[in-house]
């Protein structure tokens, strides 16, 4: 994903988006606090409609990848 970058010396390699310092998580954390996209946005403005999707993106596919198992 060309938006979201994963960077030892950013962050400690904690994945962001692209030129931010802006995590993935913090997103996430918003999204799940019950911000809108707009809100998200509004927060911190130097994020566009595409580096928000792509943070959710990333996360979906992260999650997808994980094996879970059942005791």
């Amino acid at each position: 994903m060309d938006r979201i970058d994963v960077n030892p010396a950013i962050c400690s390699g904690k994945p962001v988006i692209r030129g931010t310092r802006i995590m993935v998580r913090n997103i996430l954390g918003m999204v799940a606090g019950g911000y809108s996209t707009a809100k998200i946005r509004e927060s911190f403005p130097e994020l566009s409609e595409e580096d928000v999707v792509a943070a959710l993106e990333y996360a979906a596919r992260v999650v997808d990848e994980d094996q879970v198992l059942v005791r």
